[in-house]
């Protein structure tokens, strides 16, 4: 197993800094997630480490090796992207087994390794197929083989489920963390899914404006997130934050609550508001209190709680779950 480590890694597209001085060490056989929102670097950082984009300054290693300056085919890593890109006019094996042909590897070796990655991925029976013939599921799934078969020290995966539906999704979501359970080998995913780095990862590198912002597990980051925008970022629905005198009177510049740590009432509470907006997903519903002291106020309950719009109810937080940012 392989780590990555960078060191103060800069990227500038003439006057503009994209990637601000990151250090990061991702420990050999980790499932590492970068996630933000869209512009905060993720993906750049991610080419980086590839070796498909060059930093303006810093280091690069692999495995303890220095690979700042190497080509990406020297630096034994694999990479899938959002698109599939297979092959339409070869089948589902020669796809997978692609990689090695260029690489003019015998073909009974090919056919080994080919019929090897094939059952971890449950393809075995489709390697006759051409993709026309494939759903998306099994598309991804076989431009995951296709990187696989090569045996990489490292997989990088940019934004590989964004194409899929949203029950795909989910599938895929379980069958790469059981992937990564079975090859033990590194893996950095980028997503501006938090649900998707919730579900998957070991470790989240939550980035903001080129600049890493919170490196974590997902429940440390959840429970005790170092700033506004991790709270905000982490968790759906996202944290209610609030400033100005709310957060003066808790005695910070920041105050913050998440929707699920809010208790209602009929009777009593520290908030008093009436219901402005209900969504009912089923096992959990989300309501949203207008109070006249703050913002709109989220709140996450039982989904067979009786609330009807324009109800008035009271509100307070959990003890010990509020979150003051100073």
């Amino acid at each position: 197993m392989t780590s990555v480590v960078l060191e103060k890694v800069r990227k500038s597209f003439g006057s503009l800094e994209v990637m601000k001085g990151v250090d990061l060490t991702v420990d050999a056989g980790e499932f590492c997630v970068f996630v933000g929102p869209s512009g905060c670097g993720k993906s750049t950082l991610l080419r980086i480490i590839s070796g498909l984009e060059t930093q303006t300054s810093g280091k690069v290693f692999i495995d303890s090796k220095d690979v700042t300056d190497a080509e990406p085919s020297k630096r034994g890593i694999a990479m899938v992207f959002q698109s599939y890109a297979l092959y339409p006019h070869l089948t589902v094996a020669e796809n997978i087994g692609f990689g090695l042909s260029l690489a003019r590897r015998p073909k009974a070796e090919i056919a080994e390794r080919v019929k090897q990655t094939a059952d971890i991925l449950q393809l075995s029976h489709l390697l006759d197929r051409k993709p026309k013939a494939l759903s998306g599921g099994q598309r991804q799934r076989v431009a995951i083989g296709r990187a696989i078969v090569r045996n990489p020290k490292v997989f990088l995966f940019d934004e590989p489920l964004s194409n899929l539906d949203a029950s795909l999704r989910s599938q895929m979501r379980i069958e790469l963390t059981e992937l990564h359970a079975k090859l033990g080998a590194t893996m950095i995913y980028v997503t501006h899914d938090q649900v998707e780095a919730m579900t998957m990862a070991d470790k989240i590198v939550v980035l903001n404006g080129g600049a890493i912002e919170q490196v974590g597990t997902p429940m440390a980051l959840y429970n005790n997130p170092a700033t506004p925008f991790v709270a905000g970022f982490i968790g759906s629905p996202k944290m209610n934050l609030f400033e100005a005198e709310i957060a003066a009177r808790e005695g910070c510049r920041i105050y913050g609550i998440r929707p699920e740590h809010i208790a209602l009432s009929s009777m009593e509470g520290k908030w008093q508001g009436k219901v402005r907006h209900i969504e009912r997903l089923g096992a959990d519903t989300v309501i949203h209190l207008d109070v006249p002291e703050l913002p709109v106020l989220v709140v996450r309950t039982d989904g067979d709680r009786q609330i009807s719009v324009g109800e008035t109810l009271f509100a307070s937080p959990l003890n010990g779950k509020e979150h003051r940012f100073s």
